[in-house]
């Protein structure tokens, strides 16, 4: 049995939204604007998902609006600000993060993106920052790589001090950390994979100074700011695995991920963990392995039962380092021997002390295979 600890490049679906989405697709899979009775009801069905996904942040439900997921929510904002802003705007954004940001900054802005300074841990700088000349500001909310939290809510404040429009990526903070103040935020954006419900859904929460905010044009769904007829079963399914995420929420703790860390900081010599002195997410861990490159860790560990990622998904296959762990001034050697390891909503401690055992048993093998250690597998 595989032992998953890669959340937070994609979750399995709950069950509860497994049900939603059976249900909507063999009786609700009519077209929600389609004028008949039948497809009203498959409307209500839309809307109650809504105002359900709307409640968890306190917003009226017609601020929340339904889209495929964060990455078009990303470019959505970034093609916004690039159509609605000055000519000479200036955009300030965290270099840590996710590509969909980085990447739709560069496109739509090339050398008017201000990238925001770093304290040691990579989290945002906020007292840094000089909001003079900036005409926007984008940072994420928690890091995906690390799981460094950054001060969005005083980021959020700030910019409305300064009358700038604000986007937060939340796609790793909801479900995990508390909602509350998200509302406060220009723009937020999320996708339903990294919380338990399926992939190709997502939304943007957009606050009152978003008017004439529009995502996709082409039809009049989603009250105009976003057109295409909407994936009914895969919202609904959103919605059921946001409200299970938020039931088990306020039990969850970064114990399970701190003893952790601290055994395999002591056990493993050479090993080292990233953003150690900042907050972070209660399941995410991103340690420098000793000795081998990621990939060799990833290989050995998943012969071992274990899944465990060296970065961004959405970065694999690429060459070169990680740009969240280069923009944090890490030199290459400890880059390319980093791994992200980010459990589940219902990660045990016996699942983290096997993760550990395996860690320990593939660093033995893997020195064996280079020839150095005679085999040797580290005792816990």
């Amino acid at each position: 049995m595989l032992r998953f600890f890669d959340t937070n490049a994609t979750t399995p679906l709950w069950p509860e939204a497994r049900a939603a989405w059976n249900e909507t697709v063999d009786e609700l899979w009519m077209n929600p604007s389609s004028p008949y009775r039948a497809a009203a009801r498959v409307r209500v069905r839309l809307e109650e998902a809504r105002e359900a996904v709307a409640e968890v942040f306190g917003l009226p439900a017609e601020r929340l609006v339904f889209n495929s997921g964060a990455t078009e929510g990303n470019d959505a904002v970034f093609r916004y600000w690039a159509r609605s802003l000055p000519g000479e705007a200036r955009i300030g954004v965290g270099p840590t993060e996710h590509p969909s940001v980085t990447a739709a900054a560069r496109h739509y802005f090339g050398e008017r993106v201000r990238w925001l300074p770093l304290d040691a841990n990579g989290a945002v700088d906020l007292d840094a920052i000089d909001f003079r000349g900036l005409s926007a500001v984008s940072a994420m909310a928690a890091n995906n790589e690390t799981g460094v939290l950054n001060p969005w809510p005083g980021i959020a404040a700030a910019c409305r001090e300064a009358g700038v429009p604000y986007h937060c990526d939340a796609s790793q903070w909801i479900g995990k950390l508390p909602p509350e103040g998200l509302r406060d935020c220009d723009f937020v954006t999320a996708c339903a994979h990294k919380f338990g419900g399926p992939r190709g859904v997502g939304f943007w929460l957009l606050s009152e100074r978003g008017g004439g905010f529009a995502g996709q044009a082409g039809g009049e769904q989603e009250g105009g700011r976003r057109a295409g007829t909407q994936d009914v079963a895969g919202i609904r399914a959103m919605a059921a695995a946001l409200m299970k995420a938020e039931s088990l929420r306020p039990k969850l703790s970064p114990a399970y991920r701190d003893a952790f860390l601290a055994a395999l900081l002591e056990r493993l010599p050479g090993t080292e963990a990233v953003g150690l002195g900042a907050e972070r997410l209660w399941n995410t861990a991103c340690a420098i392995l000793p000795e081998f490159a990621s990939p060799r860790w990833i290989r050995a560990l998943e012969k071992r039962g274990f899944l465990i990622s060296a970065g961004s998904a959405c970065s694999t296959g690429k060459e070169g380092p990680s740009p969240v762990l280069a923009a944090m001034g890490l030199p290459p050697d400890q880059m390319r021997r980093a791994v992200r390891i980010s459990s589940g909503w219902l990660s045990s401690a016996e699942d983290w002390r096997s993760l550990l055992e395996a860690i320990l048993s593939a660093y033995g093998a893997l020195r064996a295979e280079s020839g150095n250690g005679g085999g040797q597998v580290i005792s816990i």
